[in-house]
């Protein structure tokens, strides 16, 4: 990504996935930083990763602390002081920012589906976002709540749903298409980290492929984010990744290859359902205002938004 070319208000919105009017809000009260030529508002890609870089690591009283797997294994997180909400969309951000608006002073940890969901088990967050699919069922979440909150009543509430697939140099020069290409002896992939739902996409799908991870070509590979994935796909590092339609539309010289409509879900214990912290987010999620900033801005699909898919 070429960090000197400057940025618009749309390009800026669509990169932290919100509509216009937050941007100008966040200029209003000085938390992102711009420049005008004429009358028009300009960013530069530093101005942008400072905005949120500061949003991860300032305290609720500010902004929003940024907890790794690491913190929630070990045990460095506030057990029962904070309302904490794991995932890795940016969606997640603009949440936590209303309900900190509603005197909730919801934290964030960056964490795949997986480790979300063994952190609410282990009572470390209140609410999990996964996006994790069983090729059993055909489903998203259902069978994973079950498996890894065993004996725990859970409810499942719908976030969004998003599009996941290949990310692929421009003109897709190796014709990369299906599953199954990524066995190709010329196709080097990066995979993204354990218990990430991209992960298991790909696991899943090979699985019923009869494809070992031995056959693949860069497949111990690693990155930590859709952004990371994209990125090397973009340098040339690799051929090929996996992720989220929305991240392609950032990173420059890729293109996407659609693949599977995922659905992308939050989940809270039940006996947790009807506390204020709950109550407020499910009011926030349901309201014309939220949809709105996500509704227009692509990649996401938030018709069914707020609506409960399983109490179990």
């Amino acid at each position: 990504m070429d960090r000197d070319k400057a940025l618009s208000t749309q390009q800026v919105a669509d990169i932290l996935h919100v509509s216009k009017s937050t941007i100008y809000n966040l200029i209003r009260d000085g938390e992102l930083q711009s420049y005008k030529v004429g009358r028009m508002l300009r960013f530069t890609q530093e101005d942008v990763d400072n905005y949120i870089q500061k949003s991860k690591t300032l305290r609720p009283d500010g902004l929003i602390r940024d907890y790794s797997p690491n913190d929630l294994v070990l045990g460095n997180s506030p057990i029962n002081k904070n309302f904490i909400i794991c995932g890795q969309d940016l969606i997640l951000d603009v949440l936590s920012n209303y309900l900190r608006m509603n005197s909730i002073p919801a934290l964030r940890a960056y964490i795949g589906s997986y480790d979300s969901l063994v952190a609410l088990y282990q009572d470390k967050v209140q609410v999990a976002s996964s996006h994790l699919w069983d090729s059993d069922s055909d489903q998203y979440n259902i069978a994973y709540v079950r498996r890894l909150l065993p004996g725990i009543p859970s409810v499942i509430i719908h976030l969004t749903c998003r599009m996941q697939g290949f990310y692929v140099p421009m003109g897709n020069p190796k014709r990369i298409s299906t599953w199954s290409d990524l066995a190709r002896g010329d196709i080097c992939m990066i995979n993204r980290e354990k218990g990430a739902g991209s992960r298991v996409l790909i696991d899943e799908n090979l699985r019923l492929l009869g494809i070992s991870c031995g056959q693949i070509n860069g497949y111990y590979n690693e990155a930590s984010s859709h952004l990371a994935a994209a990125s090397a796909v973009s340098s040339g590092q690799a051929d090929v990744a996996v992720g989220i339609e929305k991240m392609a539309r950032q990173v420059d010289n890729i293109e996407f290859v659609p693949l599977k409509k995922e659905r992308y879900d939050l989940v809270v214990k039940k006996d947790a359902f009807n506390t204020p912290e709950i109550t407020n987010m499910l009011s926030i999620i349901r309201s014309t205002e939220f949809r709105k900033e996500f509704g227009n801005i692509g990649g996401y699909d938030t018709s069914e938004m707020g609506t409960i898919v399983a109490e179990l």
